[in-house]
């Protein structure tokens, strides 16, 4: 226990209490309260939340604007390669060239 605490328990608890109270002393010179910071944090906490939410969105905003040029001419050229061109993707079938 002494190893987690980083000395005796009691000691540190004892340190920890004296650091909370002078700090407590100056943030409330400061003019600052318990609950603005935990309203600062919660108010954090919602802004990350909602940038998080605006970029998921602009990507997909970017997806979709791209998809509809990408997609249709990936189908064009799957069209184009199943019935338009011979076997490796040529214009004119290599087998046709032979047998004439």
């Amino acid at each position: 226990m002494e190893r987690f605490f980083g000395g005796n328990p009691g000691l540190v608890l004892v340190r920890l209490a004296i650091l909370s109270l002078v700090a407590g002393v100056l943030l409330a010179a400061l003019g600052f309260s318990p609950f603005d910071i935990l309203r600062s944090i919660h108010d954090l906490i919602i802004l990350i939340y909602d940038l998080g939410w605006h970029a998921v969105e602009k990507a997909g905003r970017y997806f979709l604007l791209g998809a509809v040029i990408v997609f249709p001419v990936w189908f064009i050229s799957r069209l184009f390669k199943m019935f338009g061109r011979g076997a490796r993707g040529d214009l004119v079938d290599a087998n046709s060239k032979r047998e004439a």
